[in-house]
């Protein structure tokens, strides 16, 4: 009787051990098919409730992905028409050029030498200023609308390091294009010299 209680005994903590297996076996398949219902739903469920209804979140992340790509080549514009701007640029070298052409057209031989200077020299200069005020106008306005950006957009969202700085050069290199086109334009910067 004794070696049956013992069988028994045995018998029974064999059951309980395959049991155990059992549950084992089962938690670790629910856990395996818990892991892979949470991809599909997360991707499926990205910008749609599990009601079918839009929500916000999908909103914001299609928002935010492409927004620095956008800021980025604003900014990059920017200093680059900053540079353009203290360069003179090409389209400020042809205006000159015709200004110049323009000027010896309408200057009569007989005009004084002032004038003569005024017009085949003052005038092309200045048309080189107005070029470069406009670039520089335009990479200052340009640098300040991707730099005041980020306050008008999706709250949390982070403007990226480098799309500041080169936003700051550009309107950095705005403003002084800017003052040394107005500075040119008067003549306050090398002026025309005096024909007497």
């Amino acid at each position: 009787m004794g070696t049956k209680t013992v069988d028994e005994a045995g018998a029974e903590t064999g059951a309980e051990a395959t049991e155990a297996k059992r549950d084992e076996e089962t938690v670790d398949v629910t856990e395996k098919d818990a892991k892979d219902e949470v991809t599909p739903v997360t991707e499926e469920t990205d910008g749609v409730d599990t009601d079918g209804e839009d929500s916000d979140l999908g909103e914001v992340v299609e928002e935010s992905r492409p927004a620095g790509v956008g800021l980025g080549a604003g900014a990059v514009v920017s200093a680059a028409l900053g540079l353009v701007s203290l360069t003179g640029g090409w389209i400020g070298t042809v205006a000159a050029a015709r200004q110049t052409l323009v000027g010896q057209l309408e200057t009569a031989s007989s005009a004084s030498v002032a004038h003569q200077i005024q017009a085949v020299y003052g005038d092309p200069w200045q048309a080189t200023a107005l070029w470069a005020g406009l670039f520089a106008l335009a990479a200052l306005v340009t640098g300040v609308v991707v730099l005041a950006r980020p306050a008008f957009g999706a709250p949390g969202r982070v403007q990226a390091p480098w799309i500041k700085s080169v936003a700051w050069a550009g309107v950095t290199l705005g403003v002084i294009g800017l003052l040394l086109a107005v500075l040119k334009y008067t003549d306050a910067l090398l002026g025309l010299p005096s024909a007497s």
